[in-house]
């Protein structure tokens, strides 16, 4: 079948493509991203979310998946994207919302916000006790979204490339000083989509081959000017958390881009992943559930504590207790992967496995 009319030309295959037709590079970057960000919840300092910005990393490579998926059709890329995501966020609804309605939910919204657990335009309601699960689930939200506009801003992004980057930028602050009269939780989802647009968009940059026609020093140039900025800023304007990125979503949007321009634009020979046999199973592992991971984690970092004081970690000291709770968070976390990370594979309609190395 001919390309559509709108569609870029097609890119040669680059170097770091297996023979399966996946992208190692990329799919290495989403696994580190996933690690930090399991890294940055045990163990949450904020040079961690500077070292390594993983939000707007993953939501670069979606946006270059996307725009892939786009060309052949809009539609078909739209359902797909919703049906890898959804079910996992279903079975995840399936266990703690019960349970929140169980263990008693005196100012529990009315039934209609429930669907939010269903299709996450917005972040689903969720009592306190249950906030390090429905606190992470702002990503989905956002992903949800920039998938949905995935086809406006593909079609604007091939009008006026730069333009459509750099809108989001402009947007951010000027939303973040106006005034929002519907509420905190849809201004919430306006700002996140704001912030990591322009990530997204970059990602179309990338598998239309626009940024392999940009020298590397320039885009290392722009990089180099980019997180400067953005932590010259935060340094000089700290927040309610001192120098922190997460309190200033303009600077955490730059300083993604600078990390996103670079990382998209290289495109490492990956042989010597596919030489090391068991990095190359943990690579695959982690990004067949990411989802799974992604959503699960911070159930495992909350009951690792009760259950590493129950077993009376903390008498080895602070620093061997730390790593007598990560141990715990780290197989928890296995459990689980194990026990529902099936779900992806039904959703990618694979065959489902345990451990799908």
């Amino acid at each position: 079948m001919p390309a559509p009319a709108h569609a870029a030309p097609a890119a040669p295959a680059p170097s770091n493509v297996d023979t399966k037709g996946r992208d190692r590079w990329f799919d290495l970057l989403r696994a580190a991203a996933i690690v930090r960000v399991v890294l940055f919840h045990m163990f949450p300092v904020a040079w961690l979310g500077m070292g390594f910005p993983a939000m707007g990393v993953m939501f670069a490579l979606g946006g270059s998946l996307m725009a892939r998926s786009v060309d052949r059709s809009a539609t078909r890329a739209v359902r797909g994207r919703l049906r890898r995501l959804l079910p996992a966020l279903w079975l995840l609804a399936a266990v703690f919302v019960p349970a929140m309605l169980v263990l008693g939910w005196d100012d529990h919204p009315q039934w209609p916000a429930f669907l939010l657990w269903l299709v996450p335009v917005a972040e689903p309601p969720a009592t306190a006790w249950a906030e390090p699960v429905s606190g992470v689930l702002w990503y989905l939200v956002t992903y949800l979204w920039l998938v949905l506009l995935s086809p406006l801003l593909l079609a604007l992004y091939r009008k006026a490339r730069l333009a459509t980057v750099l809108a989001p930028l402009v947007l951010l602050p000027l939303f973040d000083h106006a005034a929002w009269p519907f509420g905190d939780r849809s201004a919430s989802v306006i700002e996140d989509v704001l912030t990591f647009a322009a990530c997204w968009i970059l990602g179309f940059a990338h598998r239309d081959g626009d940024l392999r026609k940009v020298r590397f020093p320039v885009i290392l140039a722009v990089s180099i000017v980019a997180t400067a900025g953005a932590v010259g800023w935060v340094v000089t304007h700290p927040g309610e958390n001192g120098i922190d990125l997460g309190d200033n979503p303009p600077a955490y949007a730059i300083y993604s881009i600078g990390f996103v321009l670079v990382l998209l634009r290289l495109a490492p020979k990956m042989d010597w992943l596919t030489k090391r046999h068991r990095t190359d199973a943990a690579v695959t592992l982690l990004n067949s559930r990411a989802v799974t991971i992604y959503l699960w984690h911070n159930v495992a970092i909350t009951a690792a504590f009760p259950l590493g004081d129950w077993l009376h970690v903390w008498v080895f000291g602070d620093v061997l207790a730390e790593v007598g709770y990560t141990a715990i968070t780290l197989w928890l976390l296995v459990l689980i992967v194990i026990h529902v990370g099936w779900v992806e594979d039904l959703a990618a309609k694979r065959r489902p496995r345990l451990l799908p190395v």
